[in-house]
C-alpha cells in the first residue's frame, strides 16, 4: 500500500484533511475508546452496588427505591454537567433500578 493510499484511508477514517490531523484524531479517538470502556466499567459497578442497596432495603422492609436520594443525585449531576446531566442521571438511575 502507498503512503498516499494510507493517508488516504486514514482521512477518510478520521474525516482530516493532514495526515497529522489524522494522526492526532487517532490517539484522540484511542483514548476516548479507553475512557469509554473505564466508564462502562464504572457503571456496572454501580449496578452492582445499587442492586445490594435495593437488597437491603427490600430485606429491612422499605421500599425498593428512595426518592428523596434520587432527587439528591439528579441535582449533583445537573449541576456538575448543566441540563444534559439530568438525562444522564436518570439513564444510570434507570439502569441501576430499573423504571418505577
Amino acid at each position: 500500500m502507498t503512503a498516499t493510499t494510507t493517508e488516504q484511508t486514514a482521512a477518510e477514517k478520521t474525516g482530516a484533511r493532514t495526515p497529522e490531523a489524522a494522526d492526532v484524531i487517532t490517539g484522540a479517538r484511542d483514548r476516548i475508546d479507553a475512557l469509554d470502556d473505564r466508564i462502562i466499567g464504572l457503571i456496572q459497578e454501580r449496578m452492582a452496588v445499587s442492586a445490594v442497596i435495593q437488597e437491603a432495603r427490600i430485606a429491612s422492609g422499605g421500599r425498593r427505591v428512595n426518592l428523596s436520594r434520587e432527587m439528591e443525585i439528579l441535582g449533583r449531576y445537573r449541576e456538575a454537567l448543566g441540563k444534559p446531566g439530568t438525562a444522564l442521571a436518570m439513564t444510570l438511575l434507570e439502569l441501576c433500578r430499573g423504571r418505577i
